[in-house]
């Protein structure tokens, strides 16, 4: 496995894009708990981080990042450039988190 390089913007510093190899991505698709449910019910009466929907969120971020790199990686890119978040609703209590970008070569 080498050593892609991830950035949010449009070149990576000191490096020359010599080739674009086309979009990757990756989602995941994250259900909520029953349990998250209620410590979210209760924390939404007192206020607070609702902690279990952070982490998550975290998680399927992580996910979906990951599999956008393997994407990248299966075309043999040295970057993945313009990386981006979105997420949506897919029905009522799971979202999708997909991961984009450009994959790149490198001079």
């Amino acid at each position: 496995m080498k050593n892609l390089i991830i950035v949010n913007t449009e070149s990576v510093a000191g490096r020359e894009i010599s080739g674009q190899l086309g979009l990757v991505r990756g989602n995941t698709i994250r259900a909520r708990h029953i349990g998250s449910d209620i410590m979210a019910g209760l924390r939404n009466i007192v206020g607070g981080e609702v902690k279990e929907y952070t982490q998550m969120i975290s998680e399927a971020r992580e996910e979906a990042l990951k599999r956008m790199i393997e994407e990248a990686e299966s075309l043999n890119a040295d970057a993945v450039v313009n990386v981006r978040f979105t997420t949506s609703q897919v029905m009522g209590g799971a979202a999708e988190i997909l991961a984009y970008g450009t994959a790149v070569k490198l001079n």
